[in-house]
This record gives C-alpha cells, structure tokens and sequence, in this order.
C-alpha cells in the first residue's frame, strides 16, 4: 500500500483507517466494524477531529473513577484490539486493570486471533476466551451477553469502547460503573453510561493515561471530580459544541 503522507489533509484518519484494514485482513475485525468505523468518523469530523472540552472533562471523571474503583475491566472488541492494543497493554501495566474480550458477533477464531494480537502487544493476561470461566448475562439478547466470570461479572467498572447500548444499559442496570468511549453522543450506549468520554478512541486513551497519572499524585481530588459531573448535562454541552461548530462553519 502506498505509504500515506502527513501533507495529506486526511492523514490522520487515513492512518486509522489503514488500521483498522490491516485489521481486518489480520482477522481481527469484522466487515461490521469497517462500517461502524465509518459512523463513528462522521461524528468525529462534527467535533473538529480534536477533543473539546466536555471530552476533556468526562475523561478526568473517568480517570477518576478507575483510580477509584476496586475491580476494573477494558472490555475490547475487534476495534479496539486493531487501533490501540498498545495503548492498552500501557494501561493495564502501569494500573493493573484486566482486559477482557467481547465480541457482538462471536467467533472462536477471531477471539483467538485477537487475543494472541494482544498478547504480541504486551498484555499477558486476557480474560473471556476460556469456557471454564464464562457465563451470561440474561439481560443481553447478543453475543455480548458471554462475559468472564473474573472479569466484567465481578467487576465493579468496565470501560465500554465502540460499544452497542444493550450490554451498557445491563451492566449499569446490575449495578456496575460504566465509562464509555463513543464518538457519538446520541447513542444509547452515551446515554446509558456512567461516563461518556466522546472522542476518537486513538486520542482519548492517551488522554485518559495522561489524566490518571496526574490524579495518582492527587488523590485527595478524586471524590470531588466525580461528585460534581452530570453525564446528562456534559452530553448536552457535547451536542452545543457540535451545534455552535456547525452554525459557524454554515456562515463562512
């Protein structure tokens, strides 16, 4: 493949996009995921392909509340494993969160594929890809029902990146913190979570590592940033961001 210039106006996200094919040949992700990649994208031109502040925000509560929470997982799909398997394996070393596999459309191969990609980006231990230790959440009609009995079931926080609402809206409903990555902030899974950070996974996770490793050395601030945020209201603010963008680009 013709290799991608930085001169080009798209550089950035065609890199991602490269990816996310090298991905797909790799048999990480799913032709699904091409496209759910594509929708996430148009959202990310609607805020400027940078973080705005209400995603700056949400991801200092949620670099609060791992740091706070007693059991947390990173729950990754084909994606995630595609664009920022690096990113995580930083952060599960430097913090000890466990990173569990859950796929919308299951397939023992491409678990099995995706977890020995994990493995060669440095995360040792993968949960949800051994039958001994899976069971179901009821509530979920999808494949994302099957989770690790060691990790999101006994969890207290997962992270949700690139996620469907069904499995969000059932673990907040057991009781379970819940921060989501999702460039869309009209989506069920943005509404349904604890925390919605709205930015592109490949900014937000060296963002979130960034805020954690401030907050480590601050923990007497950590009650108070999640005392005082709304996911609500810091959605709304999202969507006026967006609003106010589109308003002053239709009058260029």
């Amino acid at each position: 493949m013709t290799e991608i210039s930085w001169s080009h106006p798209r550089a950035e996200s065609l890199r991602i996009r490269k990816k996310l094919v090298d991905g797909f040949r790799k048999g990480l992700v799913t032709p699904d995921g091409l496209s759910a990649h594509g929708r996430g994208e148009a959202f990310d031109y609607l805020i400027g392909e940078k973080t705005i502040e209400p995603a700056e925000k949400a991801t200092l509560v949620a670099a609060a509340e791992i740091l706070r929470a007693e059991n947390p997982i990173f729950s990754v799909n084909g994606n995630v494993s595609a664009l920022v398997s690096e990113e995580i394996s930083n952060l599960s070393d430097n913090y000890g969160i466990n990173v569990e596999i859950n796929l919308f459309h299951q397939s023992e191969e491409r678990k099995k594929r995706i977890a020995e990609y994990l493995g060669d980006c440095g995360i040792e231990k993968v949960l949800g890809i051994k039958d001994e230790h899976l069971s179901e959440i009821s509530e979920i009609e999808s494949d994302r029902r099957i989770v690790d009995e060691r990790g999101q079931e006994s969890a207290d926080l997962i992270v949700v990146p690139l996620e469907d609402g069904d499995r969000t809206e059932a673990l907040v409903d057991k009781g379970k913190k819940v921060i989501a990555i999702d460039l869309n902030p009209l989506s069920r899974t943005s509404e349904a979570a604890n925390v919605t950070i709205v930015d592109n996974i490949v900014r937000a996770l060296p963002n979130l590592m960034k805020k954690m490793d401030e907050l480590k050395a601050s923990p007497e601030k950590i009650s108070k940033i999640i005392d005082e945020f709304d996911n609500e209201v810091n959605l709304r603010r999202t969507i006026e961001v967006i609003l106010n963008r589109l308003k002053k680009l239709s009058s260029e």
